[in-house]
């Protein structure tokens, strides 16, 4: 059996201020010590083989922050994505003080288009709750120039499969550390949540899921 964590990152200064985030990156809002705190209780009960989040600065900075409160491990920083940092980032081996943690863009939030860095209640005044709501929740509709949560599926389903499963399927504990649409993309995924019911599904800042995994991947416990 494998253990499988969820964890949507710490509050960002975007949040503070109730702003669409999306890809544009910002830093974590300050004063969040307690509660990385409370998750590293929660998380490091069990032994976490490696890290998945993405590339954006706040889901690498929560990383950070929780891991700054669990003695003997530090994060190493592995680029998956193509490019320089790929080729150039690697390593030869790894102590059992490193912690490996993946990064790929695969698993950012939702790109929010024309929304990124507005208010989203003077959003609300302007188009309504529920045309925001629909933006923001829904499954089929985008904003102006953004992505849907569909297309969010279409990128983090195909990387789910080909790193993580693989790492699940050979028993190893693994915590991802991402944004609120990407994860609930994975949430769908893994527990085949119809299109319209995605729509009520909520994590909130430094919320975590926990998944017990047994045979092909099938969730024995929540």
């Amino acid at each position: 059996m494998a253990k499988l964590f969820l964890l949507r990152h710490l509050k960002s200064q975007w949040n503070e201020e109730n702003r669409f985030t999306g890809w544009a990156d910002v830093s974590l809002a300050e004063g969040q010590e307690e509660t990385a705190k409370i998750l590293v209780q929660k998380i490091f009960q069990n032994k976490i083989d490696a890290i998945y989040t993405s590339s954006l600065f706040r889901n690498m900075e929560t990383v950070e922050k929780i891991l700054e409160f669990k003695a003997g491990e530090s994060p190493v920083f592995i680029h998956l994505d193509e490019g320089r940092m790929k080729k150039w980032g690697h390593f030869k081996d790894i102590s059992e003080n490193d912690l490996p943690v993946y990064v790929s863009e695969k698993l950012n939030e939702r790109h929010y288009g024309d929304l990124q860095g507005l208010n989203k209640e003077e959003m609300i005044n302007k188009y309504g709750e529920e045309k925001v709501r629909q933006w923001r929740r829904s499954y089929y509709v985008a904003p102006p120039n953004g992505e849907s949560l569909k297309d969010v599926v279409k990128r983090v389903a195909p990387f789910y499969k080909k790193y993580i499963e693989k790492d699940l399927k050979n028993g190893k504990n693994i915590l991802i550390v991402a944004s609120h649409n990407s994860l609930r993309a994975l949430v769908k995924h893994i527990e085949k949540i119809s299109d319209g019911g995605i729509i009520s599904v909520e994590i909130p800042f430094g919320g975590l899921i926990e998944y017990d995994l047994g045979e092909n991947l099938k969730v024995n416990k929540k």
